[in-house]
């Protein structure tokens, strides 16, 4: 027999070997999820329950693997009947044996991601989509947007009004795309990922002898990451526990809603915010002692949960003694902030292996600037979640202009080049490459005349090549010209690609020498087999979750980066990006550095612009971490002052002072601003009371920029600054609620936030 009570603790104990019914399991950051599970199984193994009669559902068949052998182990007995994998092999094996009416005696068959694209391009080419308009959508990009509006159920349209409203002058077509896609899966006897779960719904709804069947053999349900399911799948799980309206039999969820952060994929918090009402005398178990993480590193992320608007109110606590504070540091801008990170770095390899520590960052762009710095630096590292920059197909695209304006007769920057234009092939481009290499200008006219676009991109480089300026300038000509071309050759993401280019400009900021730059930017660590330990992980924080490093760094911790821009239009989607901030944190196990900058470099001020912190690091109490700020020298020094005193910014809005996020300024998503929560003392390391339940806060509502914050008046002599409301010819319009004299004045510009601009780019409009 297995001692339970000795092999887990208190919370775990109580989930392993609940009676039936209902039950929630809230497994926090690093509170033995896996381990709870796995004793699950062995523990109903143990009282009788035939592995026949349990199914374990996961999102990786590796997971359910893993967790049958660990239980199998445990209990001696062989759970191989045990019915345990993903949601869509589950319902892949029931429709075999349930088939659909609508295919009646045919067989049908399950593609895969060829046979979708290859079904999906015959239905564009049967409608006539997208001839002769090269900024239609691609195929690949196609299935992935009806994939996201069936996963999310929502009308496609409002999927590309969120996600990519430069497409929205093709959202009949695609529409209309979506469905002949359906009736050509119904013709044709097949089915895709998704129509896997939507159709084993419809036979749990509609097929009652199946239905019946079904639950009476899978008496035990246990559903892990329950927190990461769509709609379908939560509806599955409900109606596998019984008929709707009627009480639910023996379900386990095991999830975390602070961990909820696959929106994009079509995951709904809503499932399991909402168990308790959908499955009514649901017991909430929360496990909330971490293994992982040291008590400073979960005094952050317990503060994170603390001003969440909605969520199970658990407070994360260890018995391990010590740990290093959390450091916040503020950088100068993003560009010094890439060498104090690379600095900081060095420092952590005399006390860790290189495997054990991570740079997580919101987006794949934001590392870029990093990555030449540890390039620079001969720090070899891995990237998860995203292409190394350098690698990105339209940055390629840019650094070949620019290595053609240095070297004419670089053949492979300029077949890159000719083969962003129409009607230039390989041959072509090989002939046209000698025309330009003789220098004569008769054979270069002739053998250019039918391809006057790239002719056009050639006198460019000329042009640029007759009057020489620093790399920065260069960079932001070559951007205004490949502009066409990006948009044309990525119609479904170009505005994303942009963005990222636009961080080629902050990179060139430093140089003099346009080479010198270039060079730096090819400079590629050695790429080894996977499972080297010889490498630091650089990875967005999607692509961490799951993971764990004795020592994390999060960058660019300021807004419209972490939170994104776009994230603060909806108030669901700022919770998301809160959830994230979380899931970042509790990756460390020892250390934790967030960072913040103070300015970032802008494309439309042709220099640094200030920035204010992210609203989470904003939160944060004095307590949690300590305040480490870069001098004009390079140095870092540490701040002994609170958070935002006049006498540590200098009076200044400098990160760290005034809260002044749209959160802040027109109110919190949640009606009114908390206090920062204190660090927990040994004295609060304790569970909340099991008994508890949801507790959610009121009502939320989308953040909206203000228009009744006061105005400054000028100090007295000196320039007059505006005042009322603007316009900016990057961000539109806005209202000016902050004067910095001499010369600067803060903006709230709908959609993009409190920006600090130079008087004299602003529009004033007449009162």
């Amino acid at each position: 027999m297995i001692d339970y009570a000795k092999a887990l603790n208190e919370a775990q104990y109580a989930a392993a070997t609940c009676g039936d019914g209902p039950v929630l399991v809230v497994a926090g950051a690093g509170s033995g999820k896996t381990r709870t599970i796995t004793y699950r199984l062995a523990w109903l193994a143990e009282q009788g329950v035939s592995p026949e009669s349990m199914l374990l559902l996961t999102f990786t068949r590796k997971a359910a693997q893993e967790m049958l052998h660990r239980a199998g182990l445990l209990c001696d007995h062989a759970l191989a009947g045990v019915q345990g994998g993903t949601f869509h092999a589950f319902a892949y094996g029931i429709l075999r044996r349930f088939r659909p009416e609508w295919l009646a005696d045919r067989p049908f068959t399950v593609m895969d991601s060829a046979d979708i694209t290859a079904a999906v391009k015959h239905c564009k080419e049967a409608l006539g989509l997208g001839k002769g308009d090269r900024a239609f959508p691609k195929t690949q990009a196609i299935v992935g947007l009806l994939s996201k509006a069936r996963n999310k159920e929502l009308p496609l349209a409002e999927i590309l009004q969120r996600e990519a409203f430069h497409l929205l002058p093709y959202a009949d077509g695609l529409t209309e795309l979506g469905r002949r896609y359906d009736a050509f899966r119904r013709e044709t006897g097949v089915m895709d990922y998704d129509d896997l779960l939507f159709e084993l719904e419809a036979l749990l709804r509609h097929d009652a002898r199946a239905a019946e069947l079904l639950r009476a053999r899978y008496r035990h349900i246990l559903v892990d990451e329950y927190q990461d399911t769509n709609l379908v799948q939560a509806r599955i799980v409900r109606l596998l526990a019984g008929p709707e309206g009627e009480a639910p039999g023996n379900v386990m969820a095991v999830g975390d809603e602070a961990q909820s952060i696959y929106a994009f994929r079509g995951a709904n918090v809503r499932n399991i915010l909402d168990f308790p009402r959908l499955f009514p005398g649901a017991r909430i178990i929360r496990l909330e002692e971490n293994y992982r993480s040291t008590r400073p590193i979960l005094a952050v992320a317990n503060n994170l949960l603390e001003h969440a608007a909605e969520s199970f109110r658990k407070t994360l606590f260890t018995r391990r003694e010590g740990g290093s504070p959390v450091r916040l540091v503020t950088p100068l801008s993003d560009k010094s902030q890439a060498r104090l990170v690379v600095e900081r770095i060095r420092e952590l390899l005399r006390t860790h292996l290189p495997h054990e520590i991570a740079v997580l960052f919101r987006a794949g762009f934001h590392s870029f600037a990093l990555e030449m710095a540890l390039n620079q630096a001969g720090i070899a590292f891995r990237k998860y979640g995203g292409l190394r920059y350098a690698e990105a197909a339209h940055v390629k695209d840019v650094v070949a202009f620019a290595r053609l304006l240095l070297n004419p007769l670089d053949m492979s920057a300029f077949e890159r080049l000719a083969a962003l234009h129409e009607g230039i092939g390989p041959k072509t481009a090989q002939k046209l490459y000698e025309a330009a290499a003789s220098g004569d200008t008769a054979r270069m006219g002739k053998a250019f005349a039918r391809h006057a676009a790239f002719r056009a991109d050639m006198e460019f480089i000329e042009s640029l090549r007759a009057r020489p300026q620093a790399p920065a300038l260069t960079l932001a000509a070559i951007l205004e010209q490949y502009r066409p071309l990006l948009e044309l050759h990525y119609p479904e993401d170009w505005p994303r690609r942009q963005q990222a280019l636009e961080e080629l400009l902050q990179m060139a900021a430093g140089y003099t020498e346009l080479d010198l730059f270039l060079a730096d930017l090819a400079l590629e660590s050695p790429e080894e087999e996977e499972g080297g330990e010889d490498r630091i992980t650089l990875s967005t924080i999607h692509s961490a979750k799951g993971l764990e490093w004795n020592a994390v760094l999060i960058i660019d911790l300021v807004e419209d980066r972490f939170p994104s821009r776009h994230a603060l239009a909806r108030p669901e989607d700022f919770e998301e990006e809160r959830r994230l901030m979380y899931v970042a944190c509790t990756r460390a196990r020892q250390q934790l550095d967030l960072y913040a900058p103070a300015t970032l470099y802008s494309r439309a001020e042709q220099g640094m612009t200030h920035v204010n912190q992210s609203p989470f690091v904003r939160e944060m109490g004095p307590q949690l971490a300590e305040q480490w700020l870069e001098g004009f020298g390079g140095g870092l020094r540490r701040r002994e002052s609170g958070f935002g005193t006049p006498a540590a910014t200098g009076g200044h809005d400098l990160p760290g002072g005034p809260a002044t996020s749209p959160r802040a300024a027109a109110g919190s998503f949640r009606g009114k601003e908390r206090g920062a929560t204190p660090a927990l003392s040994d004295a609060e390391d304790c569970q909340l009371p099991p008994e508890e339940r949801l507790s959610p806060a009121p009502a939320a509502s989308p953040a909206a920029p203000s228009a009744t914050r006061d105005v400054a008046a000028a100090p007295a002599g000196g320039p007059r600054l505006p005042q009322g409301y603007c316009r900016h010819r990057i961000f539109g319009r806005g209202k000016v609620v902050r004067q910095l004299p001499p010369d600067k004045v803060q903006v709230n510009f709908p959609g993009f936030g409190l920006k600090v601009i130079l008087a004299e780019y602003l529009l004033m409009e007449d009162a």
